[in-house]
């Protein structure tokens, strides 16, 4: 593979990432959504729909911060560049 391979390929996996995070943010704001409606239209007294809500929303938050945040410092690109640095060293 040539390095243009190599980038197309990291590229592609990012893209891929950020795709999939943004389908699981689709999924989240879709589905509070409707608990919320049945939770106002079934019971509006006792508002049950923000333990959901909040125990998903760290979910979204944790795969947001590995997506666009800790992941990118400490993932496998962050491992291929300390090994180098290692071999680099020795």
């Amino acid at each position: 593979m040539n390095t243009e391979d190599i980038k197309y390929q990291k590229a592609k996996k990012r893209v891929e990432e950020i795709r999939g995070f943004y389908a699981h943010l689709g999924v989240y704001v879709l589905v509070n959504s409707m608990l919320l409606l049945l939770n106002i239209t079934t019971s509006p007294d006792i508002l049950w729909f923000y333990w959901p809500f909040f125990g998903w929303g760290i979910g979204i938050a944790m795969h947001a911060a590995y997506v666009f945040g800790f992941g990118r410092w400490f993932g496998p690109d962050w491992e291929e560049k300390k090994i180098q640095e290692i071999m680099d060293e020795v």
